[in-house]
């Protein structure tokens, strides 16, 4: 039946491939494709508290034994009654049942104020492990995901283990303890009776296990749907201004709907499956009641127990279903978060970007002499065409190398390979003799500093943007070098000056004012190479001249690379290359290139020459 039910939407929610896992960062030791990789990955995070987890685990204890005490005082009494015994007795009993349920309060409060904190801490390091492993991950894996499904694995997903640890770790640890201390207590009691309970625990494993093989993949696959919504609202927040400027809106919400109905399918079915675990639990509770008190009233009749043991098993038989019942009143929550532990864990056991060898050495100066021999590199390696073939040249120290060519040439692939944001498939790049290969990597961006096509600000004061190429620098250099790019002007006239504080993304300024602040950061970084992509495209015609100024002082003693598309601006560049195909086809001085009638001289006159 429920098997019809779910069958047309099975296909949509495929068992997902789970990568290892590795819970520090450290060498994989288990793999998140399991319950228990995944389990003991988390654990491993909580034994980082092994003090505070064992007064947990202490009260935990003796909250369960104070449970099991309650109902054994309760039999006791009633037999003593029947026997007539001494009022004392009753006093006894009272006081002792009193306190036992006072030590049951106090021992539940401090295990779950102490479990709160163990759950935060341990999120935390979670969280923390995961954000400081992004910043070692490649720039290609950003290139294949959306920043809003990165950024749900680092909030939603981390979300779900914290509600976890804090409202079913406890509850699990109880439950199992009980589990044990009852079936003991059951056992001395009656061992008939205890067997007749025990009737109904293979139906309850049965019935769990065919619930959680069906409802795992779909609490996996709401994750991942939940990721892929989060990715789409950030790119549609985030391109607002083209959505609206295309009149987009209807086919946004549209797919929107798709997603969001994904989700509601998914989130459907998990929950629908889940949920017939506490019915199953309950049907299965009042079938073992009934059973008990029917055996034990013909057992009590024919003398062979006491109607205060009777009493005492029958609560105990309830106890000790309780805990199967809380096991499934929480088996939605630990589904969804081992789903959760596993798509975080997936991104931690990305591979961080490649370290350096060894001997890998670290430049405390750079002249600028940059070699490329023989260069090839492609993007996807089971492509047969390369985005660039066989690229050589070589630019010397203080020169100015401008870069040309049509759109998807390889201009920004030749930079990305200089920075070693990739590694070149075949051939060599040399900084002053030496393989980039054995350069540490932060030391080669170092001694980089790069003016992109589009600038990034991030939130905070415009003095701490420019400071962000160097952050020993001192309020006075940062002012100089905004002077030289010819920002100092426009700074002064905002309201807060250097003080004034920008949103993400410099909203507040316009576009050219966001380039100009982009240089005062790349002059402030004071490197030995600069990397300049179009970086006057958003600047106004007057501006871009005195910009340009400031640009030649920076590029003064310095090798720079420079990629333009307006080629007025590379005009007085020691040497071009051009660039099509993923082929440099001709080089040489701007002079030089005009003369040889060929592919740049078709460009620069404006008809396309091929």
């Amino acid at each position: 039946m429920f098997k019809t039910f779910s069958e047309p939407f099975r296909h949509k929610f495929p068992k997902l491939d789970r990568q290892q896992g590795n819970p520090t960062g450290r060498k994989p030791t288990a793999k998140a494709k399991d319950w228990s990789g995944t389990l003991g990955r988390i654990w491993r995070y909580l034994a980082l508290r092994k003090a505070k987890l064992t007064l947990v685990l202490l009260m935990v204890l003796l909250s369960s034994a104070l449970s099991l005490l309650g109902p054994y005082l309760v039999g006791v009494a009633v037999d003593d009654f029947l026997e007539g015994g001494e009022d004392t007795a009753w006093i006894l009993f009272l006081s002792g049942l009193g306190l036992s349920y006072v030590g049951f309060s106090l021992t539940s409060w401090l295990q779950n104020i102490w479990m709160i904190e163990i759950s935060q801490e341990t999120v935390y390091r979670m969280r923390l492990d995961l954000f400081r492993h992004l910043h070692q991950l490649p720039i290609p894996f950003y290139g294949k995901r959306q920043q809003g499904e990165i950024m749900s694995r680092l909030t939603n997903d981390i979300e779900n283990v914290s509600s976890t640890l804090n409202s079913s770790a406890i509850q699990i640890f109880s439950s199992v303890l009980t589990l044990v201390g009852t079936l003991v207590v059951m056992l001395y009691l009656s061992p008939l009776l205890t067997l007749l309970t025990f009737l109904i625990v293979p139906l309850m494993f049965l019935g769990m296990r065919w619930i959680s093989r069906r409802t795992g993949p779909l609490f996996k696959q709401r994750q991942k749907n939940l990721g892929d919504l989060n990715g789409y609202i950030e790119e549609t927040l985030s391109g607002q201004v083209i959505i609206q400027a295309f009149s987009q809106e209807q086919r946004v919400i549209r797919e929107f709907k798709e997603r969001n109905v994904a989700i509601r399918q998914s989130g459907f079915w998990a929950q629908t499956f889940s949920g017939f675990i506490p019915k199953l639990m309950n049907a299965l509770n009042n079938l073992s009641f009934a059973v008990v008190a029917g055996v034990g009233g013909i057992l009590a009749i024919n003398g062979a127990i006491t109607v205060g043991v009777i009493i005492v098993f029958v609560e105990y038989a309830r106890q000790f279903t309780r805990p199967l019942n809380d096991l499934a009143n929480q088996w939605n929550t630990l589904l969804s978060a081992i789903a959760g532990a596993e798509r975080v864990f997936e991104v931690m056991d990305e591979e961080v970007e490649e370290k350096s060898d060894t001997d890998a050495v670290k430049l405390d100066h750079v002249d600028g002499s940059v070699v490329f021999s023989r260069v090839s590199f492609s993007y996807d390696e089971d492509e047969e065409e390369e985005t660039l073939e066989d690229i050589s040249f070589e630019a010397r120290p203080g020169e100015m190398i401008a870069l040309v060519g049509p759109t998807g040439a390889g201009k920004t692939t030749l930079i990305q390979l200089l920075s070693r944001f990739y590694n070149p498939g075949q051939g060599t790049i040399t900084i002053d003799g030496r393989d980039i290969t054995t350069i540490r990597r932060e030391s080669l961006r170092s001694q980089m500093a790069f003016v992109l096509q589009d600038s990034f600000l991030f939130k905070g004061t415009i003095r701490e943007n420019i400071r962000f190429g160097r952050l020993d620098a001192t309020d006075e250099e940062v002012e100089a070098a905004s002077k030289l790019a010819n920002a100092h002007s426009f700074i002064n006239r905002l309201q807060g000056g250097y003080d004034k504080v920008l949103e993400t993304g410099g909203t507040g300024i316009s576009q050219g004012q966001k380039q100009l602040l982009a240089i005062a950061r790349a002059i402030l970084a004071n490197p030995s190479i600069l990397v300049l992509d179009e970086a006057t495209s958003s600047i106004d015609t007057v501006t871009e001249i005195k910009i340009q100024e400031g640009l030649e002082r920076l590029m003064e003693g310095r090798t720079s690379f420079v990629i333009a598309h307006r080629l007025n601006t590379i005009r007085k560049a020691d040497r071009i290359l051009v660039l099509k195909e993923g082929r440099l086809i001709e080089q040489g001085s701007h002079d030089e290139l005009l003369q040889q009638q060929g592919f740049y001289s078709g460009l620069y006159q404006g008809i396309g020459a091929e």
